[in-house]
Formats: C-alpha cells, structure tokens, sequence
C-alpha cells in the first residue's frame, strides 16, 4: 500500500514537535482546556523562557494556536488544534464499493473477516478463496455463531468469480497474498494471520477471530466516505 509523501512528511514533523516531554507535557496540559503561557509555567513549573521556545516549536508544527483574552487583550491564551492531532492516526485510504477478505480456501479467516466487515462497520462485504474449499470450516462457523455472527457453510467462491473495479482487496493469508501479488487482482492490504485450520483447536480459530476484528476495528476509520 502506498502513502501519501507528503502525509508522512506532515507526521513525522508533528512527531517531532512531540518528541520533547515538556512540549508533550504542555500538549496533555491544553487536551482539556486552554491556558495562558504563565499558567503553563506555573503548572508544570518550567522557566517562562522555556515555556515561550516551547509553544513556539508547537505553534510552528500546527499543533497550537494563541488567541487574545476578550477581557484583557494584552494576554495570550494558547489552544490545541485537534484537527493537527487527528493526523498522527493512521492515514487515511480511498474510499472503496465494498471490501473483499482473501484466504486459500476461502473457508475460515476471510470468510470471518467478511462477517465481522458487515457486523462492525455496516458496509459491504465479501470474502473469496485463490483456491476454494468445497465448504466453510465448521470450526469457522462455530466461532462465528459464537460471536453472534452467521456463515453460510456452502458459500465459498473463487476470487476471479467474485472481484470488481473499486473493490478493496485484502488478503488475510500469507499464501493468498503471495499468489496474487504477482497477478491480477493485486490485493492492497495484507493480513498475516495464522491459519485456524492447521492448528485445528478452538483456541486457534478463537485467535484468528480476535485477530481479525482488531485488524478490522483499526481499519475502519481509515476509509474515507460513508457507509454504504
């Protein structure tokens, strides 16, 4: 997957405006209101000269802005810019039509990564094998169940059967990912998460289950658009 240059160039810089722990000190100071300079060096008992190089570094990354008190015009207040903040999460991706789970067989990771897609975010889903099983695993479609979710024991499909322009392809296999990585379609995402099968325990398919839905939770937001 490829990032913006100039998304990473603007973090980095963010960054490294943080990296001092007074600025990061003076930063959590301001999270839940504003404050002037001198109530800055007061709290945090840091020489008013230091205070001012501070918010001046802060100030220079985005991360601040001063404003003049309504009453006494002559004092500064300073206030985070949350929209600053917001960049440091994780950049954000096209929006997509519909997001589409590859494994091998189609039968236990993507098709767990489709159900927990639809459950958690409300936007279309599908899931699809480089080389489909004749059925879901049975351990999938318990853990599934488990977890209020529900898979269709027949429903495998072929990947060529079932990608289109504007999907958002994501292997959740190391194999599948290999496979198509030198075709079409080419996946953009890649989730290495273990097999479930090969282990065979409930443990196991337990694990990819909470794997995935992490995966998916930290996704999420990322998209750009709204839900379908």
């Amino acid at each position: 997957m490829n990032v913006e240059a100039s998304s990473v160039v603007e973090r980095a810089r963010i960054h490294a405006a943080l990296g001092d722990p007074a600025r990061l000190a003076i930063v959590d100071a301001l999270c839940l209101g504003d404050a002037s300079p001198g109530e800055i060096a007061r709290d945090l008992e840091l020489p008013s000269n230091l205070v001012a190089h501070h918010v001046k570094v802060l100030a220079d990354a985005g991360l601040l802005e001063r404003t003049r008190s309504e009453a006494d015009r002559r004092r500064t207040y300073l206030r985070l810019r949350p929209d600053t903040l917001a960049l440091l999460g994780s950049p954000r991706l096209p929006d997509a039509r519909r997001v589409v789970f590859v494994c091998t067989h189609n039968s236990a990771r993507s098709q767990l990564a489709a159900a927990l897609w639809s459950d958690r975010t409300h936007r279309p889903a599908a899931s699809a094998g480089t080389h489909p099983a004749s059925r879901v695993h049975p351990q999938a479609v318990a853990v599934a169940r488990r977890h209020g979710l529900h898979l269709d024991p027949s429903g495998t499909a072929c990947v060529a059967d079932v990608v289109d322009d504007g999907d958002l392809i994501i292997a959740v296999c190391d194999n599948a990912h290999e496979d198509l990585t030198t075709g079409a379609p080419r996946p953009q995402l890649h989730w290495s998460v273990p097999d479930p099968v090969r282990a065979g325990t409930d443990a196991a398919f337990e694990a990819a289950y909470t794997d995935l839905a992490g995966r998916i939770d930290r996704l999420a937001p990322t998209l750009a658009g709204d839900p379908s």
